[in-house]
């Protein structure tokens, strides 16, 4: 149902998630930003739709600012599918609730982080064939309000995500993967110790061959359940990155308390007022 042309990486990333569905297999996308992982992931909702019968619901878990966008993009790319945006004040979540999102008349909901944590009952009360969530890495925390919330919901499926797959420490990544395959990674502390360097350099390996083993051990581990591809090595069409600066003068309130502040340390300077206040 895809309405525009996708590029040969994007049609290659919807075919390596369509291999775990068929497998039952969760997964992370992990494409730099910038490569379309919007797009991709609407993209296999719109081939279970169209080849597969299964027509939801899906369930979209985004930052509150790309909320909109979202919805522009399942529309544009995939008018076929009917998504709903769950999002507003007590009122209006509560007109959503009863009005809105009616079993059978959606086929994909988009929501935020923070409604989901709010709301977390009324999300409990579907069963979710695809349970998406983009900027993933929200949930590396496993301890996390977030992180709890979200393995509640019952899901068929599960797509993270991120272009930050690895951003602090391997313990975040087994978050992500533990949300994904829960019964294959388990234990955190079993997946901490297979990455163990100073394990390996006690078995007499230096620090540059513990951290290459380390590499070669977490590309066989992930391998299955994610994918990355940098602008570098598929969009090698695109010309260089150019830096546009655009100097934009200051607004009235802002001129207004850039001239107290700055009286406020002429003041100061002057000695109008003493030292601890200018810190201040």
């Amino acid at each position: 149902c895809v309405t525009g042309k996708m590029r040969e990486y994007q049609l290659q990333g919807l075919n390596w998630m369509i291999h775990l569905y068929d497998n039952g297999i969760n997964g992370i996308l992990a494409d730099e930003m910038g490569l379309g992982k919007t797009l991709q992931s609407i993209s296999l909702l719109g081939y279970l739709h169209e080849y597969r019968g299964i027509t939801g619901p899906h369930l979209i878990i985004v930052p509150k600012s790309t909320l909109s966008n979202w919805m522009n993009e399942v529309r544009r790319w995939c008018p076929v599918l009917r998504p709903i945006k769950f999002h507003g004040n007590g009122e209006e979540r509560q007109y959503q609730k009863d009005h809105v999102m009616v079993p059978g008349q959606f086929d994909v909901c988009v929501t935020s982080f923070e409604m989901v944590i709010k709301e977390k009952n009324a999300f409990k009360k579907f069963h979710w064939r695809y349970l998406i969530i983009d900027e993933a890495h929200r949930i590396k925390n496993e301890n996390s309000l977030l992180s709890k919330t979200v393995r509640l919901f019952h899901t068929n499926y599960r797509l993270l995500l991120t272009g930050t797959p690895l951003q602090n420490n391997l313990h975040e990544l087994w978050a992500l993967l533990n949300f994904l395959l829960p019964e294959v990674f388990a234990n955190s502390d079993t997946f901490d110790e297979w990455f163990n360097a100073d394990k390996m350099q006690e078995d007499g390996k230096t620090a540059d061959e513990a951290q290459l083993e380390i590499v070669a051990q977490l590309h066989k581990v992930l391998r299955p359940f994610l994918l990355r591809r940098i602008k570098a090595e598929v969009e090698k069409g695109l010309p260089p990155k150019t830096e546009t600066i655009l100097r934009i003068g200051m607004s009235e309130m802002q001129k207004k308390w850039y001239a107290a502040l700055l009286q406020k340390n002429i003041d100061a300077v002057n000695g109008g007022v003493d030292r601890s206040r200018l810190l201040n």
